[in-house]
C-alpha cells in the first residue's frame, strides 16, 4: 500500500515521502496515529501545493533578509560608554549584545539577539565590524561605533 508520511518513521522515510508499506502496517499503526495517509491523487496534490507554498515562503523570506542586509550594512551604529579615568581606551563595563539590538532598534531595525554574533564583549573605544545572521544564507556586517560619553 502506498502511503505519504505526515511524521518521520525512522527506518522508513522523512515527512513528506511517499513509500509503499504492507496493508497491515498501514491499517494498524500508521493509519490510526496519523504518522501517514493514504497515497491518493487528491492527497499528492495537496502534498506538492504544500512544498511549493512552502518553497515560496522561504523565497520570500530570504529576499526580505536580503534588503535587511542592504540596509544595515550601509548603517553604522554609535553607542556612547563611559571611559576609565586612568585609560581613555578602556570602558567601564562592555558592549553587548544587548546594548547593540538596543541601538539597532532606535534606528528601527528589529532583530532577535541571537542573530547577532558577538565573539566577545568590546571592552574598548573604537569601530568595530559586528555580524548579524538574518537567514542561514545571509549574513550582514555592521559597523559598530563605540564613543565615549
Amino acid at each position: 500500500m502506498k502511503v505519504i508520511l505526515i511524521e518521520d518513521v525512522k527506518g522508513l522515510g522523512k515527512a513528506g515521502n511517499r513509500v509503499d508499506v504492507k496493508d497491515g502496517y498501514a491499517h494498524n499503526y500508521l493509519l490510526p496515529k496519523k504518522i501517514a495517509i493514504h497515497a491518493t491523487a487528491g492527497n499528492v496534490k495537496k502534498l506538492e501545493q504544500a512544498k511549493q507554498k512552502e518553497l515560496f515562503e522561504a523565497e520570500k523570506t530570504k529576499k526580505e533578509a536580503e534588503t535587511l542586509k542592504v540596509r544595515l550594512e550601509g548603517l553604522s551604529v554609535t553607542i556612547p560608554m563611559l571611559t576609565q579615568e586612568e585609560d581613555k581606551e578602556k570602558l567601564y563595563g562592555s558592549v553587548s549584545v544587548n546594548d547593540l539590538v538596543n541601538s539597532l532598534k532606535e534606528e528601527g531595525i528589529i532583530i532577535e539577539k541571537s542573530a547577532v554574533i558577538l565573539e566577545q564583549p568590546l571592552k574598548a573605544l573604537g569601530i568595530y565590524e559586528v555580524i548579524v545572521r538574518l537567514h542561514p544564507e545571509v549574513q550582514a556586517k555592521v559597523k559598530v561605533w563605540i564613543v565615549q560619553k
